[in-house]
């Protein structure tokens, strides 16, 4: 686009976003925190720097045109890179000793929490925070990520931590009800615990096994790891799980590993960093901790 097709200023857009949110010059006044008058200014300089109308009068209020739907979502776009880029500057005077992490909850919960008590004590200097993965806005881009895949993620320098060695576990008296399992085809018989988010588990199972046309009687599916967890051990069915996830449970008998199946799973958990940045002193010291636990 030509220089003289930019807008004279942000709050032109702001108001542009507004008035496409509110449908009313009187709505996108009272948000932006200026005059319906000043609204409808910013609005004509607009639509003369494009030489196009951007909103019609409906019986609804403002409506966009074809030309204003294009535009708000440019600007809706170029906004959300401009905080970006805005936040990620701020981030460069962050203090070196914070750390801000992304956990995924089943690695919090079973792992990464019972443990960092020892990192705490050994860098009490250091400020972590932790957050999850409810939104997937990058103005709060994390310090460092704790992910579950195949191990590539672009931009991403990515350190293997656990998960390949899954195992098939339940509670000794699911075994004891149902006749216990001696080879891979008794799992047949049995209900399965599966999870939403990762739903090949059974497939890579069944293959690593060689079941043919695997079909358990019944699989009760769950929206978080845990629950599956938590369900195996109330012997409510079978569960595949990392076998570094519940090494307590085989450990002390509340689940076991029945005739030791299970297999090499593709997928693990990783921790990644962003490439385009160097570690700060706080990260750097997590990183070098959660490598020595792993």
């Amino acid at each position: 686009m030509s220089i003289h097709r930019l807008p004279g200023s942000l709050t032109s857009l702001r108001v542009l976003l507004a008035i496409a949110e509110h449908g009313t010059a009187s709505g996108a006044a009272e948000a932006v925190s200026l005059t319906q008058s000043a609204v409808s200014k910013h609005l004509r300089a607009l639509e003369e720097t494009l030489d196009a109308v951007l909103f019609t009068r409906g019986r609804r209020g403002l409506v966009p045109t074809e030309a204003g739907r294009i535009y708000i979502k440019h600007v809706r776009l170029a906004l959300a890179e401009l905080e970006t880029a805005g936040a990620r500057v701020l981030a460069l005077k962050a203090s070196p000793w914070s750390v801000r992490l992304h956990v995924l909850p089943i690695v919090g919960d079973r792992w990464l929490v019972p443990r960092f008590s020892r990192f705490a004590e050994l860098h009490p200097e250091i400020d972590v925070q932790f957050t999850n993965f409810v939104t997937t806005d990058t103005a709060e881009e994390a310090d460092g990520m704790f992910r579950f895949g195949k191990g590539y993620w672009p931009g991403q320098r990515a350190d293997y931590l656990f998960g390949r060695n899954v195992a098939l576990v339940c509670a000794p008296p699911l075994l004891a009800r149902m006749g216990g399992i001696d080879t891979a085809d008794d799992v047949r018989r049995y209900p399965v615990l599966d999870h939403f988010q990762t739903p090949l588990r059974w497939s890579e199972f069944a293959a690593a096994q060689g079941l043919e046309d695997f079909t358990p009687i019944h699989t009760i599916r769950f929206g978080f790891y845990s629950l599956v967890i938590r369900a195996a051990i109330s012997g409510q069915g079978l569960a595949l799980v990392p076998r570094r996830l519940v090494q307590d449970e085989l450990a002390s008998g509340r689940l076991v590993n029945p005739a030791g199946l299970g297999f090499k799973s593709q997928n693990a958990y990783w921790f990644t960093t962003p490439e385009d940045r160097p570690m700060r002193p706080g990260l750097q010291a997590f990183h070098k901790w959660l490598l020595a636990e792993v």
